[in-house]
């Protein structure tokens, strides 16, 4: 099957321009951030960035192009393409790109005011009011062929190797898809349902990244919760261990790719970042996995039904920040988780290929939870105030000052030395 799978794609690469050889970019650290603020990201020296992008957004309504306008096609489908928002997302990855960042995308859609885009875009059973995220519509024969035509846009803009609009190097598909009552919207399902449903959207994203990069990385992504779940109801979340075993055993079935995953290990409680706190295991029976048991993780990655041509899947932490808690220790507490979650990183030998600080700024919609490396000023969404200290950590993080900006931090996470964090 697999064999089968890569002459399909051999084929269909031979009638257009061969995917770009360039292997993944090799980087000095995983240091990165979800980008609000490209001056700013750079002055803190990232490797890493991650930029959401909306299918919905890219999906114009329109049912025939002006002259000069893109498209994009599929299976006798031809869809014309939003510009402007095309032209916002160069403004965004090239700057990045241009100076070496390794960008990410956060391939998801949200529920679009006009009806066509949705019935396009959003699973055909998805809720019609509950959930921010959608699961894509890959399931209408229209749907399916316009998921196939914008991640094929996708690619060929921003991940072959025409870099004039910029680079992209990871797609992370959808978002946080063990909680799919709010991140991944398809309705009530079963994990059986969901992962059925997410490896064949993984698979055609997969397949349009494969036309234009031989290298490129697409993600899997889930939250916090392990055998645990985000909600009681098993038909609105499932357990991030089970749905990954789903995943793989699918994948297997259908002809093996090389997937990987990208996990979000906020502490256990978003609202304290502590995470030295968490109440969890070092084991596979862990009910979350947060930065305090991250070994969970590669130890999982390493079995036998995880590995792809012999080796560990790679991972990525693509989205998780440290709230600000209202007590005088607070700014304290927030920089040391993030010093805390850095050590941690750093002993898990090269499995990871980003950790994507969330968020740059404050932002007042997000439920009261202050993220940010900066405060935002009242009375905005998410214009930047003032920098707090976990700002001076994540710049000192990959350089010779690390070391020094971290150890004031040790006695916050009740350390002595950071070596008392090594892999169990």
């Amino acid at each position: 099957m697999r064999l089968l799978l890569l002459t399909s794609l051999c084929l269909s690469s031979m009638a257009g321009a061969a995917p770009d050889p360039t292997p993944y970019p090799a980087t000095s650290s995983p240091k990165g951030l979800q980008v609000q603020m490209t001056p700013d990201a750079l002055e803190l020296g990232i490797h890493h960035a991650g930029i959401n992008i909306t299918l919905s957004g890219l999906l114009s309504p329109a049912m025939e192009a002006k002259p000069g306008q893109l498209t994009a096609s599929a299976d006798g489908y031809t869809f014309v393409i939003n510009d402007k928002y095309a032209e916002a997302m160069d403004r965004q990855i090239k700057p990045l790109s241009d100076k070496g960042v390794v960008v990410t995308l956060i391939v998801i859609t949200y529920r679009s005011p006009n009806e066509r885009i949705r019935n396009l875009t959003i699973h055909p059973k998805a809720d019609p009011i509950k959930g921010t995220t959608m699961a894509a519509n890959t399931v209408t024969p229209e749907g399916r062929a316009c998921y196939k035509a914008l991640t094929d846009f996708i690619a060929h803009r921003w991940s072959s190797a025409d870099a004039s609009h910029g680079r992209v190097w990871g797609w992370v598909v959808s978002n946080e898809v063990n909680s799919h009552h709010e991140w991944h919207q398809m309705g009530p399902a079963t994990v059986e349902e969901v992962a059925t449903q997410y490896e064949d959207q993984v698979r055609l994203a997969w397949e349009s990244l494969r036309q234009h990069s031989a290298h490129a990385r697409v993600y899997l992504s889930m939250e916090h919760h392990w055998t645990a779940k985000g909600h009681k109801d098993p038909l609105q979340a499932c357990p991030g261990r089970t749905l990954l075993e789903l995943f793989a055993k699918r994948a297997r079935e259908r002809g093996d790719f090389d997937w990987n995953l990208a996990f979000h290990p906020y502490p256990s409680n978003l609202r304290d970042p502590r995470t030295w706190l968490d109440k969890v295991s070092f084991n596979d029976n862990s009910p979350k996995v947060t930065f305090k048991n991250l070994e969970v993780l590669t130890k999982k990655l390493a079995t036998p039904e995880m590995l792809y041509a012999g080796k560990p899947r790679r991972l990525s932490f693509t989205e998780q920040g440290f709230d600000l808690p209202n007590r005088p220790e607070g700014l304290a507490e927030q920089a040391a988780a993030y010093a805390y979650a850095w050590e941690k990183v750093a002993r898990l030998n090269g499995a990871v290929d980003a950790f994507l600080y969330h968020r740059q700024v404050d932002h007042a919609k997000e439920g009261g939870l202050r993220f940010g490396l900066w405060s935002n000023k009242p009375g905005t969404i998410s214009e930047p105030d003032q920098k707090r200290p976990i700002w001076n950590l994540l710049q000192a993080a990959d350089t010779p000052g690390w070391k020094a900006a971290a150890e004031p931090y040790l006695k916050t996470c009740g350390l002595k030395s950071w070596d008392e964090l090594n892999p169990r």
